[in-house]
């Protein structure tokens, strides 16, 4: 595949988004489209709500009603799939025109995780590669991978610091 698959923003009446999703992923499997749309996410937390009745139970709620987030190639047939859903009223942009969103977009919306070796220990000293404290030189206290999350030491601060794995690298000897 020449195109790499971005993600896109799909509109749909409120109520609709698993609808819509379940319609998608029959309709890509009927027309053979997986190679153009590889995913399909109707963006979720869990939540704890508590009643009337003082109990606690844990629901899961949409975080962006009304929308669907689909991986996709477009091509005239890709588009033409997802724009004739039943309750699919489009793609956000400006006038019904595809947008894509941003590494930086995807990456907030936890949509994508990307998985990072840990290539260091605790104890080990690590360069800062991103972030506020980039160029500075740390040791690492704490790994959390599920978490994505470093907890390193910064010499010139004296103080613990909170990275996520990506943030940082082994100082070669």
């Amino acid at each position: 595949m020449a195109e790499e698959a971005k993600w896109y923003v799909v509109h749909t009446y409120s109520g609709y988004e698993n609808k819509v999703a379940s319609n998608l992923e029959t309709t890509v499997e009927n027309r053979q489209l997986q190679e153009f749309i590889q995913e399909i996410r109707v963006p979720t937390e869990k939540v704890i709500e508590i009643g009337n009745d003082n109990k606690r139970k844990e629901v899961e709620r949409k975080i962006f009603p009304g929308y669907v987030l689909v991986k996709m190639v477009i091509t005239d047939e890709s588009w033409y799939a997802v724009r004739n859903i039943r309750g699919c009223t489009g793609f956000v942009g400006p006038s019904s025109k595809p947008v894509p969103l941003s590494d930086e977009e995807v990456a907030r919306l936890g949509v994508e995780t990307k998985a990072v070796e840990v290539v260091y220990n605790i104890g080990d000293s690590v360069n800062i590669i991103d972030g506020p404290l980039e160029g500075f030189v740390g040791i690492v206290n704490g790994i959390d991978v599920e978490k994505n999350k470093l907890s390193v030491t910064v010499s010139m601060f004296d103080t613990a610091v909170e990275l996520e794995l990506d943030q940082a690298e082994i100082l070669e000897a």
